[in-house]
């Protein structure tokens, strides 16, 4: 188990530096292919489990404002997801689990399962099911075209890639990355006929065990002029989940 961890993280630093050596140069010497399998290595866990506790809260115009809290645990080497509502209180214990290609959802009131696609949005936010799971940008994307840019104070790799299969969430996406961290700052997320649905940001991180991850993400629905999600995320951690909590029975029991 030890020699894995450390041959993912000598994998790891291997590609950070492979593309961190790109920056400030012209974009036919980048290597984009590399940049993608350096965004998989920074957001992709695969040498240890993940959890965090994510507050959502979607606005739209003429609404109330809806705020969920869910708990979010990862198992990305397995293609695990399980995400568990907190609140608010009238949804506490529904939850939603994924294994590989197919995904459930749970009513504790009802005490039943029902199959969904990750695809779904989450609770009418601009959030979908499938940004709370493991993402490999490098397996599912190729690299239309790549630019060098200017976001803010950042100098930034433009990135349009177009999904090789039909799995993904959207066929197309946009994405800003720095190029001294590598740390992706703006998404655009198109359907098939390449109108933009969606835009995020990704303004703050925080760091964790080495890592990065998004502390705050916006999300504008850009069909529907007001509507805004924002996501915070906290407590999160690398510690090893048990294997219970990715499994339908887990969540039979916390819905009790």
């Amino acid at each position: 188990m030890h020699d894995n961890r450390k041959r993912n993280l000598m994998a790891f630093a291997v590609a950070v530096s492979l593309t961190l050596s790109a920056a400030n140069v012209s974009a036919d010497q980048v290597d984009a292919a590399g940049i993608l399998r350096t965004l998989d290595a920074l957001n992709t866990f695969t040498d240890t489990d993940f959890s965090a506790e994510y507050t959502i809260v979607s606005e739209k115009p003429g609404e109330q404002r809806s705020v969920f809290r869910i708990r979010v645990f990862r198992r990305d080497r397995e293609k695990m997801t399980t995400m568990v509502i907190l609140e608010p209180r009238v949804r506490r214990g529904e939850g939603y689990l994924q294994i590989g290609d197919t995904a459930w959802s749970y009513d504790p009131e009802s005490r039943e399962f029902a199959v969904f696609s990750m695809r779904e949005n989450f609770q009418d936010s601009e959030a979908r099911h499938s940004d709370f799971a493991e993402l490999t940008l490098s397996a599912n994307y190729d690299v239309a075209s790549i630019e060098q840019d200017r976001l803010g104070r950042f100098d930034v790799h433009v990135l349009d890639l177009r999904a090789n299969n039909d799995r993904m969430t959207f066929p197309r996406v946009k994405i800003w990355v720095r190029q001294d961290n590598n740390l992706i700052l703006k998404e655009e997320n198109y359907s098939l006929s390449d109108r933009l649905m969606r835009t995020v940001m990704y303004p703050n991180y925080v760091q964790s065990g080495g890592r990065f991850v998004p502390s705050k993400i916006l999300m504008v629905d850009n069909l529907s002029e007001g509507e805004r999600t924002e996501i915070t995320v906290r407590e999160v951690s690398f510690a090893d989940v048990p294997n219970s909590v990715f499994t339908r029975g887990y969540l039979e029991r916390i819905g009790r």
